[in-house]
């Protein structure tokens, strides 16, 4: 199996390479276009600014070929971010994929620190993604923006308020924490993913 995981300006892409081989996958780190067109998979991974992340997409024409994609993508923080409509984040133009907005966490009570750093559980899980993971299972986070709710969100996780822990339309799905970071239900959904069709 091929898998391509989208080389541009966002950073991640070696821990998501490490995770794959620890379940058993290699991958290339390519942002060639005709490579990530081929792939029986494609991961879009992504950490820090949702904007300048979109600039480096469009400076390679990446934005173009993963909208194009029909094989299994999965983005991952930020990645999943992107595949969205619009991030309040330095009010960044999304690749409109899945029609939800990226909001940032606001907060007046002290308890809720901001980022959202830390292990929180993911709930009204419904996807073959999730195959083999229980309901309420713990999942690792580091992010400031959310994607909020929509008939897209397929899992969904509380910090102040519900919003969208995983998102899928067609081939597209999205985590907002980081599997590669998640132990164990981080690596069965990499897998899960894997498995897909």
């Amino acid at each position: 199996m091929e898998i391509a995981i989208i080389k541009y300006n966002a950073g991640n892409i070696q821990s998501v390479q490490y995770a794959l081989q620890r379940v058993g996958y290699n991958a290339i780190v390519t942002d060639n276009h005709n490579v990530i067109k081929n792939a029986d998979k494609v991961i879009f991974p992504g950490v820090g600014n949702a904007y300048s992340a979109m600039q480096s997409l469009k400076e390679n024409r990446l934005d173009d070929v993963i909208k194009q994609l029909t094989q299994p993508v999965l983005g991952i923080c930020v990645g999943m971010q992107l595949l969205c409509k619009h991030s309040e984040e330095n009010n960044a133009t999304g690749l409109g994929i899945i029609d939800l907005a990226v909001k940032k966490f606001v907060s007046e009570e002290r308890h809720f620190k901001i980022p959202h750093i830390g292990w929180n559980n993911i709930y009204n899980v419904s996807s073959a993604l999730f195959d083999g993971v229980k309901e309420d299972s713990f999942v690792y986070y580091v992010h400031s923006y959310y994607v909020e709710h929509g008939i897209e969100t397929i899992a969904t996780t509380d910090y102040i308020f519900p919003y969208s822990a995983v998102i899928q339309k067609n081939n597209f799905y999205g985590v907002q924490f980081h599997t590669e970071k998640s132990a164990e239900i981080g690596d069965r959904i990499l897998l899960n993913f894997l498995k897909m069709k």
